[in-house]
């Protein structure tokens, strides 16, 4: 007696990977998840290899992660791989306190975010 499978939420042709904790805003990491939605998966993994944000080494963890999901749990051609999906979310937020004048304190949030990157097979147009 064990525990029954759960049902698959994706299509047969997808593939999903999440990073959870990453040590920044959601507002800049949706940035990344903005650049990438779309696009053929090498097209988005060179965008992410040459741009400047601190936090695309993350995002390109995750979509590589995603692509050998689909290479290897799901038998998906990498090729023919496009980012269907990539949507961030809120994750916890430390709040820290900072001295401040007159014996106040400020108030600094330091939040993280997490990503989920969905890959999706596409037959090739003649």
């Amino acid at each position: 007696m064990g525990k029954a499978k759960r049902e698959r939420v994706l299509k047969e042709n997808e593939a999903k990977a999440v990073t959870r904790l990453i040590r920044v805003s959601p507002q800049k990491l949706n940035l990344l998840a903005q650049l990438i939605r779309g696009k053929k998966v090498d097209r988005a993994l060179a965008d992410l290899t040459f741009s400047r944000k601190r936090v695309a080494k993350d995002v390109k963890k995750t979509l590589q992660s995603a692509v050998a999901n689909a290479e290897n749990n799901h038998d998906l051609d990498v090729d023919s791989l496009v980012v269907s999906e990539a949507y961030v979310g809120k994750n916890l937020v430390l709040k820290r306190i900072r001295a401040r004048a007159r014996g106040r304190t400020g108030r600094i949030d330091k939040p993280f975010a997490q990503m989920t990157v969905v890959v999706r097979q596409v037959e090739e147009s003649a």
